[in-house]
């Protein structure tokens, strides 16, 4: 009798922890934005305590992020939360995409977060943000100061503090420019100077209906900006990245960071905690009411709809975006624009910096999220090969125009 009791709890005990095993979950997250991996691991750590049964496993890049993450798609290995660029890239990957119109976090999304997450019909909710954003053009104040100079609001302007910034033995620039990425960022400001509707004139080009030289801010601010960058910055600057950026505004190497923005101070106050850092409207034109900062949410992360543990999934991220711990993240951790509704500012700088250029002068609209990030890519190629002397303006502009159509018409 003994003997078979023992069996029998044994029996128990093997089915009770078979059913522990087929309990647990695994999700998998693959997306961009390397810069938020130290704050991304710390959610995953504070979750793994609300569901200690749940394991996740993150993965991040940057550089060939688009690339990767269709290969991916395309074997049928679909991450259970990935990346893709708000607006034209919603109904991109919207085969792939949950809609999330119906769970507990859409209510918690600040509205100009969801209105970039629908379709192209303006239906649905195929997204979350992990920030709201701005956009403009890090500077380090004290260098300014020291080189007794404004941060410029003009093209003229700008050519005038760079005699000044190099007359105090300053570089006036950090490009990054080994970065595809830091082109688009930089090009928005001066698409939303070239034109009252941006979508529209996206569409123009995507059609073929539209040439670069048709718009004086795109042919001649454009490339007179571009170049002016590549020659007062790094000594290297197609080698240049976010990194280079950090640790130059960071240390005083450099006065101007291109195409950064509020990502990259929690990088340059951990090499220096005392830095007077800013964020100002790039000088795009003749005139300084054109120099505003841009906001808006460029980045998404998706939903599959084909997840094996979709449930788990959901539970996680509206955990993320209505629990205290969640909504304190965005602004506590990761310290970004917060997209869910909050009546706290994060704290850093160029978050503040931000929030009172577009107070004071107003916001200009936000242009890469009506284009794909493969296109982007391809821009961002283009343009390393224009600075880099392989092509001339008038060959970038006609590429450009091409992979315009190709890629997006």
């Amino acid at each position: 009798m003994k003997r078979a009791l023992s069996v029998f709890l044994a029996i128990i005990l093997l089915f009770s922890s078979i059913s522990t095993v087929v309990a647990a979950s695994e999700l998998n997250i693959f997306i961009s934005m390397p810069e938020y991996a130290d704050a991304m691991r710390e959610l995953i750590a504070e979750y793994k305590k609300v569901r200690p049964d749940v394991t996740i496993n993150y993965e991040t890049t940057q550089t060939d992020y688009p690339t990767l993450l269709k290969v991916k798609l395309n074997s049928g290995d679909v991450p259970d939360i990935f990346a893709s660029t708000t607006g034209k890239e919603i109904e991109v990957y919207k085969e792939y995409s949950y809609d999330l119109s119906d769970q507990p976090l859409s209510e918690a999304l600040d509205p100009s977060v969801k209105e970039s997450m629908v379709d192209a019909d303006g239906n649905g909710l195929y997204g979350i943000a992990i920030k709201g954003n701005y956009f403009g053009m890090v500077h380090n104040k004290d260098l300014f100061d020291q080189a007794g100079v404004e941060v410029p609001k003009t093209l003229d302007e700008l050519e005038e503090a760079i005699v000044k910034l190099e007359a105090a033995g300053i570089t006036p620039f950090t490009s990054g420019f080994g970065e595809w990425w830091v082109f688009k960022h930089a090009f928005q400001h001066f698409m939303a100077s070239a034109t009252d509707d941006v979508a529209g004139l996206v569409e123009k080009f995507e059609r073929g209906e539209a040439k670069l030289a048709d718009y004086p801010e795109l042919y001649e601010n454009w490339f007179r900006f571009v170049d002016l960058v590549y020659a007062h910055s790094d000594d290297k600057p197609l080698e240049a990245t976010i990194n280079n950026a950090i640790v130059n505004i960071a240390l005083g190497r450099a006065a101007m960071a291109v195409g950064q923005g509020p990502w990259i101070e929690a990088g340059i106050v951990e090499i220096d905690p005392d830095v007077n850092i800013g964020l100002a409207g790039y000088p795009i034109s003749d005139d300084p009411a054109q120099a505003q900062v841009i906001s808006g949410a460029d980045l998404a992360l998706r939903i599959s709809n084909r997840s094996k543990n979709l449930d788990d999934v959901l539970d996680f991220v509206n955990w993320w975006h209505t629990s205290e711990y969640g909504k304190d993240w965005f602004i506590d951790v990761a310290k970004v624009v917060s997209p869910v509704i909050n009546d706290r500012m994060a704290d850093f700088e160029l978050v503040q910096d931000g929030a009172k250029q577009i107070e004071e002068n107003g916001a200009a609209p936000i242009s890469i999220i009506h284009s794909t990030d493969s296109f982007h890519m391809t821009f961002g190629e283009i343009m390393q090969a224009y600075v880099s002397g392989q092509i001339d303006r008038d060959e970038a502009c006609a590429r450009i125009e091409q992979k315009w159509v190709e890629i997006d018409g």
